[in-house]
């Protein structure tokens, strides 16, 4: 096997541009992929195949943020945007773009089978992820970087699982989709899906206790303090009920991407270290928080690092 000479300065940065090239790459995926088990949690019933959905996108969440944190320790960024370029041209960038959402199951023959055509696109972008932890850890080995060749190794384990387990989900789905094409008994029922259980939750009472008592300008100028799930539930209880048009412009104005996954739920100690340490999300906490919770302390930190930067 042909490897590098680590004492050659040239080929050490060679080596170690690379690694940080894949693993943006690999970020860039795990971040796609958060969109798209979200998707698809959101319209697969209750059960088994939802509930594998449902811890696979916790991990998905850790996989991103355990990158991010080992971008960071390399003194590097995650650079979603040069990634996802490449990821775009990928199998995986095609499987992520057929991910529609919900509103597919109004297409074609029901929502049996579009729960099998979601597994066999999550099978294949599982396939997709192991290959690049496979190429990720023998990276870091050459490179003699350990912590992120041991880093890819437990993310690649967890991909494994998770094609295993969709594999063996796969004859039931499609036993599913033949017996409702063929005139049986539906299985699929959208009343007991991820979206129609996250609608209740919403409508089955106010966003806070004396929400209904409040004006529409009173409901805005408290939206800026909520999370992206505070936000969500809001939205869907004005709808259901007031549908006060000022305060779904508003929701819709501050819906954006968290600065990284589970930001809105993390600790301000935690978001303070991670901005100090360094990179492009400084930027992306600093423009986040300036729109929400606009804690001081937070926007001061991102300030100064990048003023430092």
């Amino acid at each position: 096997m042909a490897t590098i000479d680590r004492d050659d300065p040239a080929q050490h940065e060679a080596a170690r541009e690379m690694l940080i090239q894949y693993l943006n790459e690999a970020h860039a995926t795990e971040q796609a992929l958060v969109r798209t088990l979200q998707a698809h949690v959101g319209m697969t019933p209750r059960g088994p195949y939802r509930d594998l959905l449902e811890h696979h996108l916790e991990e998905t969440r850790g996989h991103a943020t355990a990158l991010e944190r080992r971008l960071a320790d390399l003194g590097a960024t995650s650079n979603v945007v040069t990634a996802t370029l490449g990821l775009a041209q990928s199998v995986l960038g095609q499987v992520i773009a057929l991910s529609k959402g919900p509103l597919d199951i109004l297409r074609g023959h029901g929502g049996e089978e579009k729960l099998l055509k979601n597994a066999k696109d999550e099978s294949a972008t599982e396939a997709l992820e192991i290959a690049t932890y496979d190429a990720l850890e023998a990276l870091a080995r050459e490179a003699g970087d350990s912590a992120t060749a041991e880093l890819a190794a437990r993310h690649r384990a967890d991909e494994e699982r998770m094609l295993a387990a969709l594999r063996e989900l796969i004859p039931e789905l499609t036993g599913a989709t033949v017996a409702a094409r063929a005139g049986g008994e539906p299985t699929y029922r959208v009343t007991e899906t991820g979206a129609a259980d996250a609608v209740r939750a919403a409508t089955s009472g106010a966003p806070w206790p004396d929400y209904d008592e409040l004006n529409a300008g009173r409901v805005v100028a408290r939206l800026g303090e909520l999370s992206q799930q505070e936000l969500a539930a809001v939205a869907a209880y004005e709808r259901a009920n007031r549908n006060r048009r000022t305060v779904i412009e508003r929701v819709n104005a501050l819906t954006a991407d968290e600065p990284w996954p589970g930001y809105d739920d993390d600790d301000p100690d935690e978001i303070l270290r991670r901005v100090r340490a360094g990179g492009t999300v400084a930027a992306r906490v600093r423009d986040y928080e300036s729109r929400h919770r606009r804690r001081v302390a937070v926007l001061e930190a991102a300030q100064r690092q990048l003023s430092r930067s």
